[in-house]
């Protein structure tokens, strides 16, 4: 079968390989949509990160390893003493790669086990196949309602959920989200399904301002021309904002998100962070704020997320700027996005 190979950096390869066995307790997937995301792009520049250099704790697996980790697919094959799921059904994967065992996963809280990856960077196959078998823990059943492509949007807008999840949210809370790329967008509409007051988002690329409001933003900030922390506090009668959403990951983002949360905020970081930062815990101190961190999802946030997609909550169809073969998916995915990753919210490969 067709699998994309991630051999290190700027090496990916479309390339042949065995397909692989459901065995008891597993699913076998047909992919059918697959997102790029920027964890992709971070592993094909810089990495390996999360691909194993090494045999990964859980998957035993090194690189090369089959990439794709936001898919959606169709159900081949059901295996033995697997319940609840059957040939020819659409379903969503959830892929946490988890060990079961460490103190994490005894808390349920499998996003950051111990010894945790996931499928389609540390092994276990990838959405970017003809076929991939999974824990059958893994998949998710979709309603009829909604198709496969956008089925391939629930990982990423499930990072925003879980990142909503973790704040104090409430009906009227006034929200700053840093960052308006994909995972920017997808908690602006996680807010919108759920409820909140004002959402302002400060970003820089002038595509991304258009994506962000086209979502549900009410105010866009350009941190080249605004003082976000004034805007913040003007915007809100001199108060500041009840949450901020950090899913840039800058250091002159952090200081802004400190400064523009008011008396008891809480600050969100969604981002993960290339490298340290300096930081003032003055910020908060004076404020009694709050600075929250998340990582990931549980399966309750694909659960929600699906749910609000399917009871139209939540319209994330807009977000696919682009659809591509397997074949291409170097040059019209990876190359593409680093390229001119402003003109798109999500590229998707189509299997």
């Amino acid at each position: 079968m067709r699998a994309a190979r991630y051999y290190g950096i700027e090496d990916i390869r479309v390339e042949e390989i065995e397909e692989p066995v459901c065995k008891e307790g597993q699913i076998k997937i047909r992919p059918a949509f697959v997102g790029i995301c920027g964890t992709d792009l971070h592993e094909y520049l810089g990495g390996p990160t999360f691909a194993p250099k090494v045999p990964h704790p859980v998957t035993g697996e090194t690189i090369p390893v089959t990439f794709g980790h936001e898919f959606s697919g169709t159900v081949l094959e059901v295996g033995k003493g697997v319940n609840g799921f059957r040939k020819g059904q659409h379903v969503s994967i959830q892929p946490t790669i988890y060990c079961g065992s460490c103190g994490a996963c005894a808390l349920d809280l499998k996003n950051v086990c111990y010894k945790g990856g996931f499928v389609g960077l540390s092994g276990f196959g990838g959405g970017l196949s003809d076929a991939c078998v999974v824990p059958a823990d893994y998949v998710l059943p979709l309603p009829q309602n909604i198709p496969l492509d956008v089925a391939a949007l629930i990982e990423p807008l499930a990072v925003g959920w879980h990142a909503v999840t973790q704040s104090p949210l409430k009906k009227d809370s006034n929200i700053l989200i840093l960052g308006g790329g994909p995972i920017g967008i997808a908690v602006i509409q996680a807010l919108r399904a759920r409820g909140c007051g004002q959402i302002l988002v400060s970003e820089l690329s002038a595509s991304r301002q258009k994506f962000a409001k086209q979502f549900g933003a009410d105010v866009i900030l350009d941190p080249r021309k605004d003082d976000i922390v004034q805007k913040a506090h003007d915007l809100t009668d001199g108060l500041g904002v009840d949450i901020v959403f950090d899913c840039a990951g800058v250091a002159v983002g952090l200081e802004a998100a400190c400064k523009a949360i008011k008396i008891r905020g809480t600050v969100v970081n969604v981002a993960i962070w290339e490298k340290a930062v300096p930081f003032q815990p003055n910020d908060l101190v004076f404020r009694e704020g709050k600075y929250v961190a998340c990582l990931g999802y549980v399966k309750q946030d694909f659960r929600d997320v699906i749910d609000a997609i399917a009871t139209g909550n939540m319209s994330p169809g807009d977000m696919i700027t682009s659809k591509i073969s397997l074949e291409n998916v170097v040059d019209d995915g990876i190359k593409e996005l680093l390229k001119n990753k402003e003109r798109h919210v999500k590229v998707l490969v189509e299997i």
